[in-house]
């Protein structure tokens, strides 16, 4: 071997040595979720992405993927357990398919208003439940997001639970959903939620049920023609870090992720509750029939399930009157 051949491999050597340690220091995530681009939970974990990246010199680089485009709820629940995607935003009646007291805020009518759900996210009881599912898959849940409350719409008008008997209402193919749809005798029909514009502009559904800014969003107006102010679930997301990503951060990282998911999820939150108490007015400026039904009856009808095992209920009754017992903060 020459001189110049053998230094070569030396320099090329030290350049692989050197070139290693950068490679190992930067690692690219994926975010995925089923939501528009212009929603607060997309331009929220956006803004979030991007302050992990500068506080973290940029050592970790978050690409979010709206929309489903990695899956819909359940394929993206199934690839954080698989590892091939890093970060998700999942509906609490997703993450309780896995650990079912974290769903709990999803029984129909079990939190009073907002501002019981803000004590419940401020309270130990939800770092509780969290715990449990943390436990359960190694996962960490970083925060909880206001998703709103949901809304029934139809091509009809809705007053009371028994206008809804027989109905075909398209729920998310997740099981705590059926709490509702049993309390109103609903034909519950569960559809992946990237489908359910053509379900209704087809007719396979007769209605579905969603927060106000979801309904604005994903256009479902103009494929429906009433919409009812249930309030029936008031719907929380949660923002989760994949075990195989929080397991190799350092303390110092585990802080900057919690504390910048948590911040995102309070400026999103914010949004959403701003936004849903304007829109009932602009949906009636697009001519549709906006119905305030009587929700004391519709809560009559669901409080019986809320401890009924056959009806999806998966909580201890001491979670139960914790959470009912909660007050807001002063």
């Amino acid at each position: 071997m020459t001189v110049t051949r053998r230094s070569a491999i030396i320099a090329g050597a030290g350049l692989a040595t050197l070139a290693t340690p950068l490679r190992a220091q930067q690692a690219k995530l994926k975010w995925a979720h089923v939501y528009e681009t212009g929603e607060p939970y997309h331009t929220e974990a956006v803004w979030a992405a991007g302050e992990i990246a500068k506080r973290t010199n940029g050592k970790y680089q978050i690409d979010v993927f709206p929309a489903s485009q990695l899956g819909n709820e359940n394929q993206i629940n199934e690839g954080l357990a698989l590892a091939t995607v890093d970060m998700i935003y999942t509906g609490v009646a997703f993450a309780g398919s896995i650990h079912r007291p974290i769903a709990i805020t999803n029984a129909p009518y079990v939190l009073r208003d907002f501002n019981h759900w803000k004590a419940y996210r401020d309270a130990p009881l939800f770092r509780q439940i969290a715990g449990g599912y943390e436990n359960r898959t190694r996962h960490k849940v970083a925060a909880l997001t206001y998703y709103g409350e949901r809304h029934v719409t139809a091509n009809k008008a809705i007053n009371k639970p028994e206008d809804m008997r027989g109905m075909k209402l398209r729920v998310p193919p997740a099981p705590l959903f059926l709490m509702f749809t049993k309390s109103v005798g609903a034909n519950a029909t569960p559809i992946a939620f990237a489908e359910v514009y053509l379900a209704l502009q087809q007719g396979t559904v007769d209605g579905q049920e969603n927060p106000l800014p979801t309904i604005m969003a994903k256009k479902f107006y103009e494929v429906q023609s009433h919409i009812m102010l249930t309030g029936h679930i008031t719907e929380s997301l949660v923002s989760v870090v994949g075990n195989h990503v929080w397991g190799r951060l350092s303390s110092a990282e585990k802080d900057i992720f919690s504390e910048v998911l948590m911040q995102a999820a309070a400026r999103a939150s914010d949004q959403i509750r701003e936004q849903e108490q304007k829109l009932a007015d602009e949906f009636r400026k697009l001519g549709k029939t906006v119905i305030a039904p009587d929700r004391a009856a519709f809560r009559a009808a669901a409080l019986p399930l809320h401890n009924d095992a056959g009806s999806g209920a998966g909580w201890s009754k001491a979670e139960y009157d914790a959470l009912q017992g909660l007050a807001p903060a002063s």
